[in-house]
């Protein structure tokens, strides 16, 4: 009758057994007592992880809620009044165009567009300015 098992395979091994049949495995017979035939193995829980999915407001779909909030009136007379420096473009976050027009400011086609921007600024409807400019009033 096996009383002990192999530690490296686990065959069954007879009482006074030096090394195992199967895997040559050399066994100490340090205590009398027989070692358990099972042991007991923890219960696996598996957690099946559901991708959370962000939830954007009701509203216009073409309007991303993550776009940086900007003021349409502060945006059109920052055009009109500093546009020659490109003041309106550092603000709503397009700063090469803001060095391009700091770049040529010292002529007067940057500053002709900046009026001509502020306009178009103010003149537009909310919702267009929000999705040409990729902003969000606020």
């Amino acid at each position: 009758m096996a009383d002990f098992s192999c530690p490296q395979c686990g065959a069954p091994l007879a009482a006074g057994t030096t090394s195992c049949k199967f895997c040559g495995e050399a066994i100490q017979q340090a205590s009398a007592q027989p070692q358990p035939q099972a042991q007991a193995v923890a219960p696996t829980v598996i957690v099946q992880q559901v991708p959370v999915q962000a939830q954007m407001p009701m509203g216009d779909p073409e309007i991303n809620p993550y776009w940086p909030v900007k003021n349409k009136m502060v945006a059109g007379l920052l055009g009109i009044f500093l546009g020659a420096f490109g003041i309106h473009k550092f603000y709503m976050g397009k700063a090469g165009a803001g060095i391009l027009y700091l770049l040529f400011c010292w002529t007067a086609i940057p500053g002709i567009v900046g009026l001509i921007e502020g306009i178009m600024y103010l003149c537009a409807s909310d919702r267009d300015f929000q999705i040409k400019n990729h902003v969000k009033i606020g």
